[in-house]
């Protein structure tokens, strides 16, 4: 382990320690202020960072400034006196401190109070957020009603979570469990779907009878519509006002006999009248032993901006409590591959791979795995009668691509904005995983400052494109650019559009760098040569690069 001051480098866990307890940080800044660590001292150019963090992809320079005000901010350093890093204009950086070298401890032991939780858990990886689940219920049990948000990106594991909360419940403590989904675009034709599937699964339950009997009394229009049981029903209607004060009365009933889970998953697609459930629910004084837990995505669905509100009202009165999942650390993916492959020792280099392309994501992990199984770069031997699974080539130079599930989700994810929309973000994945509002604009031939304003607001709505900073351009011209969360989405969004309209906007790209950088333009070649090459005129790429690199050289005589 390398050590600076009170901070130190465990790059077995993939992770950086202050004072002994890991400190979060995302595996990219991880991998930037690793290679800096490791070469204390000496001159580190802006290339061979790039190239050493982002192997054989083009990523723009300014992508480096965000990171190192993040490692800046999470280490405490000055960049007027910096005592790690330190800036050096126009050329690279420097990392100043003295490091020295430990043994290394056994793997996972730096997390070990983040992991011992983990190893009785049905599930990897989330010890802490079920013991969060867990802390809830015990309030609701001693009668303190809670409301619970578990959050993350699309394919993180919140069902996973509570799936694993909940077993885990059945087998410890008496709990009565009402689950309900939210579907994308019921809601506007169906009010409470969630809601009277979450009533179904409580009739349908062990103890059924006893709810139906609380329904019956206390809310009547409600128990036919949860019941289901009859086909030639004919189900009264649920939208009297009225009507939602009974169901109110008739759940804190049930949780008496019981502590009561109402449980409704992707709430950002949830309708209206059951948003406004689950806030009469919050707002309620009485004492009930009732936990409603809602499972939610930032993203752009149809009531994304119900729950929003909903979650930061509840918030703002501390009505309510939220559990974010963040991505996995490197010891994380390495167990949930090991699982999912059923070998404890994996091909060299493999988890490192598996973490770096999937960003920490459980589902993109075993989605990266299935990949590689199916182009037969692991393979399944039997050696000696045992069942192996061996690396048959070598990651680095294996074009990896994006497996074809998580093109359709990603997809999907995609289709659901509008067509402005879908174009902003193409022309943001000319420019690799950081993207500037200068450059979309003119790869769609828009106002810079409407693209900007366009950009700002995708930021805000999606998970997976990130607002980084300001880039200052020549003549004191500013502009904001962004990140993609996963470079994945990145691919996809690149890879959907035609071949020529890629090249066009390619083109545009690097005519306008040419026009930003007039005079100067030997500091952007590399990148005006890139895109020429993109949009296959290979002449003018060439031609670039040679202007650029007699500029230099010129520069450097004088």
């Amino acid at each position: 382990m390398k050590s600076f001051e009170c901070f130190g480098l465990d790059t077995a866990n993939q992770c950086l320690l202050r004072s002994g307890a890991p400190v979060d940080l995302a595996p990219k800044p991880f991998a930037v202020l690793r290679y800096l660590v490791e070469n204390p001292g000496r001159l580190i150019t802006h290339d061979e960072l790039l190239d050493a963090v982002w192997p054989e992809t083009y990523v723009q320079p300014q992508v480096l400034r965000t990171y190192m005000l993040e490692l800046r901010k999470v280490l405490g350093d000055d960049p007027g006196q910096p005592r790690f890093i330190q800036t050096l204009p126009k050329r690279g950086y420097r990392f100043v401190a003295q490091v020295t070298e430990k043994a290394q401890t056994e793997p996972g032991s730096a997390n070990r109070r983040h992991s011992e939780p983990v190893s009785a858990a049905p599930i990897i990886g989330r010890g802490a957020e079920l013991a969060r689940l867990e802390q809830h219920f015990q309030l609701a049990r001693r009668g303190e009603r809670q409301v619970v948000f578990v959050s993350g990106e699309a394919g993180i594991g919140k069902t996973s979570v509570v799936d694993a909360f909940c077993r885990e419940l059945t087998g410890s403590t008496p709990a009565s469990v009402g689950r309900g989904q939210c579907l994308q675009g019921i809601g506007r034709t169906e009010e409470y779907y969630p809601v009277l599937e979450a009533l179904r699964s409580l009739c349908a339950g062990e103890d059924g009878e006893a709810a139906c009997r609380v329904l019956e009394r206390l809310a009547p229009a409600w128990v036919h519509n949860g019941r289901g049981l009859d086909p030639d029903s004919n189900p009264r209607p649920v939208t009297a006002d009225r009507t939602l004060g009974d169901l109110c009365s008739a759940l804190d009933a049930l949780a008496e006999e019981k502590p009561l889970i109402l449980l409704f998953e992707d709430l950002h697609w949830a309708d209206a009248s059951t948003i406004q459930l689950i806030s009469a629910l919050a707002r309620q004084r009485s004492k009930t032993r009732l936990l409603v837990l809602a499972t939610c995505t930032p993203q752009h669905g149809s009531g994304e901006e119900l729950w929003k509100q909903l979650k930061n009202d509840l918030m703002l009165r501390r009505l309510c409590a939220e559990i974010l999942l963040e991505p996995f650390k490197r010891a994380a993916v390495q167990e949930l591959v090991a699982r999912e492959l059923g070998q404890a020792d994996l091909p060299s280099d493999m988890a490192d791979f598996v973490f770096q392309r999937s960003e920490g994501n459980p589902l993109f992990v075993i989605a990266v795995v299935e990949h590689l199984i199916a182009l037969g770069v692991l393979v399944s031997r039997c050696i000696e009668g045992v069942a192996r699974w061996e690396q048959c080539a070598p990651f680095p130079e294996m074009e990896a691509g994006v497996p074809d599930p998580l093109v359709r989700m990603i997809e999907l994810e995609i289709e659901r904005l509008s067509e402005e929309e879908q174009r902003l973000l193409e022309a943001g994945s000319l420019m690799s995983v950081a993207f500037p509002a200068w450059a979309v604009a003119a790869a769609l031939d828009k106002d810079p400052l409407e693209t900007e304003e366009a950009c700002d607001a995708l930021a805000r709505r999606l998970h997976f494109v990130v607002r980084a900073g300001e880039d200052e351009l020549p003549g004191g011209l500013r502009s904001a650019f962004y990140v993609f969360g996963h470079g994945l989405y990145r691919e996809v969004l690149y890879q959907r559009q035609a071949a020529a309209r890629r090249h066009r906007r390619h083109m545009r790209v690097a005519d306008r760098l040419g026009e930003l950088f007039a005079g100067q333009e030997a500091n952007v070649a590399r990148e005006r040569s890139m895109h020429y090459e993109a949009a296959g005129d290979l002449e003018r790429a060439a031609r670039v690069l040679e202007a650029g690199t007699r500029e230099d050289e010129t520069a450097e005589v004088y």
